[in-house]
């Protein structure tokens, strides 16, 4: 499965992810039909995973989980204080942290 960064096609989304939370970084991928929205702020981060026609597996979960690990190399988080909340299609984990720079 690959993650292809499609950032520049949601503008909108960017800016008002930006503009009206604390944000720091918005980027969205997608791998298919899955959509990925991938948030950093100060104190913690975000991803949301939302496929439309069908839930999201254990595999595709972990897949997306170690791709994003990779990106919060600057950040200590406890695996403890992560919050994973699912809906069908929709997977939001949010990852309390503190940014190491």
């Amino acid at each position: 499965m690959k993650l292809i960064n499609v950032t520049d096609n949601h503008p909108r989304l960017v800016l008002n992810q930006l503009e009206n939370t604390d944000a720091q970084l918005v980027e969205v991928y997608s791998a298919g039909s899955t959509n990925i929205i991938y948030t950093e702020a100060p104190f913690h981060n975000e991803i949301v995973i939302i496929n439309k026609k069908r839930a999201i597996n254990k595999q595709e979960l972990e897949t997306f989980k170690k791709f994003f690990k990779r990106k919060m190399k600057k950040f200590t988080y406890n695996k403890n204080d992560i919050i994973i909340e699912k809906s069908g299609g929709l997977i939001e984990i949010s990852i309390p942290h503190k940014q190491d720079i």
